[in-house]
């Protein structure tokens, strides 16, 4: 059970936001319709104190979201709020919903600035817009920070138009009057709903116009825990996934998959003989192998199993964790700084492959006729899915319409539209509707990995301070071919040099050095390999982040000093340093704990926000060998203190709910969770076999703090904790067994399952499930 502690946004906020007015427009529209115009200054770096001062690296002073965000603002003003006649306001908003709580959010914002009941606020999904260009990327931890100034300042616009409009009908200053639930009142008891005046604030034609934004000192419903908005339907089964919808004659669809990845079909032996099996409709080669129709996924998965297929060959073919690993380490880029004069630390840390595979398997809906197209799926870039379907069946664009559905987890995966592309793909085929669904062992063996990859570091140090850091991360390249959200950076990305720089891009503008450590760089060097790779919750960091931290521990011990108390002495700022002293103090650092167990702590600045993280792991042999049904044992995290400072916290509850699932992403990462690659493949086929956090590895206890609002504006809250989260654990590994790790996850070397068959590519469907119940 998490508990959580926190405090709501307190103080003004951030100068800079304060008293403002924001540019917007007023929407030709039957009714009131608002858009934002947007433009702004970004924060400046904290100043540095330290002995050996370390500058700025890029994500000091424009990170990612940063970036994201100002590609973003040129069409802010096409994201409009819709006041309806039956006093609701609805917003699409462009963004997916994957689960991180972001509709709840939005709403939030919208309800606060117009003074509207939350319950009155309806926020959906917007269907792939291609105008909004830049606009429609969920990323990056980025949702929140870009829409937070554009939705707060539409929906201002909005409730100051109805103030104006009930002003002008009765006569009166519209300063004299107020707003509390969605009703207008004036002084004299006059009343007027929101909807009420819909059609009267309505605009003839698109003007420009500005509002003032609340203080947060005014804020009602920003900062304070707020349910989800879809909890009810969540929780009785009425909330809709793709696999849920019913769209006419879209029937059970399944591929037939290589034994390699992208391996291609040569020929199929037994066409006629699968097409003639019960419930059956289509067999047809495409692209990714032979599709398969039915009238249920059993009957699908039954002529998949039947398939006798020539298979030709793939991308990583032979390759292996140990090939890979040494094509990485013979790519690492060379350390600059000798050690003169200066003791040194040298150290190499190996991460192996991870799946992006959600609880949702990748899955779409496909109806192409011979003029247009109509596909629904799960979509973070909807835009490029949308651009990259009407390429492929050529057609104009406006002839494919993306709706965007609520998708169940995401890790990142959702950033790539594979599976509604494959559907379109199939259903031109076919020339049928088509219900794609990806068996689990598709989307172990052929869904998109977080990529195999070394990091080198080297310290140097003298006279108790360090000279510098250095840390060289080389890694399988991680696709980026989804680009920011539409078809120019997306294929720019996929270009050799494209990919390159982008690659560096990224890293570089999301990897942070908050200690003072003298001359420091990290670099990224990639190894081209043709794995199905994706952006994987936090990208880069949890592994860079992982490394520095176990290094910090080992500086720590070379200088005689607590690893709390060293890592205090150089910190760059205060707010990082504050963020650790809550962890340390509510997790109470330091106690004394029986031998092979111990207390580990990490922390992480990222999106203009920051996470401490305290663990306690036992590594005793009762625990490491105790035995797990069906599953793996070994080390566990008996107790995780999260402490996280989101600037400004539009959601502690939320926020929350985040931070537990960063806490059990870092816990797999260090000790449970990876792929192994045998021959072009992974072994893993199934969540049976790949060990994410489970129950037995989930610690007792939990807790969760929420720091008051310490800026005006939110930072990145959806991967915050899970670089400190990784570290953390991996930090109190070292210090129980009294030996640094290197090698992550920490059982990787242990093969705990009985691989399934490659061909046929999905496992036989189970029979006997009550005897797996607990």
């Amino acid at each position: 059970m998490a508990h959580q502690r926190r405090s709501p946004a307190s103080g003004d906020g951030a100068p800079s936001l304060e008293r403002r007015r924001f540019l917007g427009y007023l929407l030709a529209a039957p009714t009131l319709a608002v858009a934002a115009k947007l433009g702004g200054d970004l924060a400046s770096p904290a100043p540095a104190e330290a002995a050996i001062p370390t500058l700025p690296g890029a994500a000091d002073i424009l990170d990612l979201g940063d970036a994201l965000t100002l590609a973003a603002m040129p069409t802010s003003n096409l994201i409009a709020i819709q006041l309806n006649r039956d006093d609701t306001v609805s917003f699409a908003v462009p963004r997916a919903e994957v689960g991180q709580g972001i509709t709840t959010t939005i709403a939030m914002l919208i309800a606060e600035e117009m003074d509207l009941p939350l319950s009155k606020v309806g926020v959906n999904l917007a269907d792939a817009r291609p105008e909004l260009v830049f606009n429609q990327l969920t990323g990056g931890s980025n949702s929140v920070r870009s829409l937070y100034t554009p939705v707060r300042t539409a929906a201002a616009i909005a409730r100051a138009r109805l103030l104006a409009t009930a002003a002008e009908q009765w006569k009166v200053d519209a300063a004299t009057l107020t707003t509390r639930d969605g009703v207008i009142r004036s002084a004299t008891g006059r009343t007027a709903t929101y909807g009420s005046l819909a059609e009267a604030a309505a605009s003839a034609r698109t003007e420009e116009t500005s509002a003032t934004l609340k203080k947060t000192s005014e804020f009602r419903i920003i900062g304070k825990p707020t349910g989800r908005i879809d909890a009810l339907e969540a929780v009785t089964g009425r909330k809709q996934f793709t696999m849920d919808l019913q769209v006419p004659n879209a029937k059970p669809t399944m591929v037939c998959r290589p034994p390699t990845i992208n391996g291609t079909v040569k020929a199929v032996h037994n066409l006629a003989e699968v097409k003639a099996m019960p419930g059956v409709t289509d067999v047809a080669t495409v692209s990714t192998g032979v599709a398969v129709r039915a009238e249920t996924f059993g009957q699908c998965i039954d002529a998949i199993r039947a398939l006798k297929v020539d298979w030709g060959p793939g991308t990583v073919d032979g390759e292996t964790d140990a090939s890979v690993e040494q094509k990485l380490r013979a790519a690492a880029l060379p350390m600059t700084v000798p050690p003169v004069l200066t003791q040194s630390i040298d150290a190499e840390f190996v991460f192996a492959f991870a799946s992006n595979s959600a609880l949702e398997t990748n899955c779409a809906i496909a109806d192409v006729r011979a003029d247009r197209a109509e596909i629904w799926s799960g979509l973070k870039s909807p835009i490029t899915t949308q651009e990259q379907i009407a390429l492929k069946l050529g057609l104009p664009i406006p002839a494919v319409k993306v709706h965007v559905v609520t998708g169940g987890g995401s890790f990142g995966r959702k950033l790539f539209g594979d599976a509604a592309i494959e559907a379109a793909e199939i259903s031109k085929k076919m020339g049928k509707p088509v219900k794609l669904m990806w068996h689990r062992a598709d989307d172990a063996r052929h869904g998109r990995t977080h990529p195999m990859c070394i990091s080198r570091v080297r310290v140097n140090h003298a006279l108790g301070n360090v000279v510098s850091y250095e840390q060289r991360h080389t890694s399988v390249t991680t696709d980026f071919g989804h680009g920011l959200g539409e078809i120019l950076t997306a294929v720019a990305a996929k270009l050799p040099v494209g990919d390159i720089g982008f690659s560096q891009t990224v890293f570089m503008l999301s990897t942070s050095m908050p200690y003072n450590f003298g001359a420091a760089t990290q670099l990224l060097n990639e190894v081209p390999l043709k794995f199905h790779t994706s952006s994987m919750r936090n990208v880069y960091s949890p592994n860079v982040v992982c490394a520095r931290e176990l290094i910090v521990d080992q500086l720590a011990a070379k200088m005689g000093q607590d690893p709390l108390t060293f890592r205090r002495n150089f910190l760059k700022d205060d707010r990082i340093r504050k963020v650790l002293d809550k962890a340390a103090e509510v997790g109470n650092w330091g106690r004394k704990m029986p031998a092979g167990t111990a207390q580990g702590i990490a922390l992480h600045h990222e999106y203009k926000s920051v996470s401490a993280v305290l663990m306690e792991i036992d590594c005793r042999p009762e625990t490491v060998n105790r035995k797990i049904r069906n599953g793996v044992a070994g080390p566990r995290v008996t107790k995780a203190v999260a402490v996280v400072d989101a600037g400004l916290p539009i959601n502690p509850k939320g926020l929350e709910a985040q931070t537990i699932g960063c806490v059990n992403d870092g816990i797999a990462m260090a000790l449970t969770s990876s792929l192994h690659i045998d021959n072009g493949l992974p072994l893993e086929a199934s969540w049976d076999n790949y060990f994410y956090t489970r129950q037995w590895n989930t610690p007792p206890e939990m807790e969760v703090v929420v720091m008051p609002a310490t800026t005006g504006e939110p930072g990145g809250a959806g991967e915050l904790a899970v670089a400190s989260s990784f570290a953390a654990a991996a930090c109190a590994y070292g210090r129980a067994v009294g030996k640094m790790p290197t090698r992550f996850p920490i059982n990787h070397g242990t093969l705990s399952f009985e691989p399934k068959p490659k061909v046929p590519p999905v496992p036989e469907s189970p029979v006997d499930g009550l005897a797996y119940t607990f």
